[in-house]
């Protein structure tokens, strides 16, 4: 009978060292939280340093980091692509915190603005007229432009010149909330004036 060859199967994997583990752990969490390679991990041979607090130039990795140290600051990599790559001697913490501020600052100028639109008839009676108003307030107020319009259904096209003086009457009973962004303006069949809200 013909013996079959031994076969021990995959391999298993070497167990990682404890070392590798905290180099791939803190790797991970380089690029998780924290965008650049501070102190340590910036694996560069030579840096070249700018910043205020050094004299701008090329030095070893050794230096840039005794440096650092002497100021009892963190090397920080500003541009890993940079050849050789670009460092600055800074307080990392408050370095990430600044960034921080700069993100939120960004998308606080980057909201979206509501538009509320409102709608008027050319014969608009007063008492629509109030509540539309009262409308328009509360939009403002909350920091929404507003969008307000006569449509002209038919033959009412003939009265946009009362249109017209309906939209003026409400931005100007408007004035304290919101200023005018475009005057009325006739679009096919609507007249259309923009309100944006007064800054508080």
């Amino acid at each position: 009978m013909e013996k079959k060859p031994y076969n021990p199967g995959p391999r298993p994997p070497r167990p990682m060292s404890a070392g590798k583990q905290q180099r791939q752990l803190q790797r991970r969490s380089n690029t998780k939280d924290a965008p650049n390679a501070i102190n340590d991990q910036i694996r560069a041979r030579e840096v070249r340093l700018v910043g205020d607090n050094v004299e701008p130039g090329i030095y070893s990795i050794q230096e840039a980091r005794a440096k650092a140290e002497e100021l009892e600051l963190d090397l920080v990599e500003i541009s890993a692509t940079a050849e050789p790559p670009v460092c600055k001697i800074l307080d990392y913490q408050k370095y990430l915190y600044q960034q921080k501020k700069k993100l939120k600052e960004q998308k606080a100028k980057s909201v979206k603005v509501v538009i509320k639109e409102i709608r008027f008839g050319p014969q608009t009676d007063e008492h629509d007229y109030n509540f539309k108003l009262k409308h328009a307030i509360g939009f403002l107020q909350e920091g929404s432009k507003v969008k307000a319009y006569v449509f002209f259904k038919g033959r009412s096209i003939l009265f946009k010149e009362q249109g017209e003086v309906l939209l003026l009457r409400f931005a100007n009973d408007l004035e304290e909330y919101g200023k005018v962004e475009q005057m009325p303006l006739l679009e096919g069949k609507r007249m259309i004036i923009m309100i944006t809200p007064k800054k508080k």
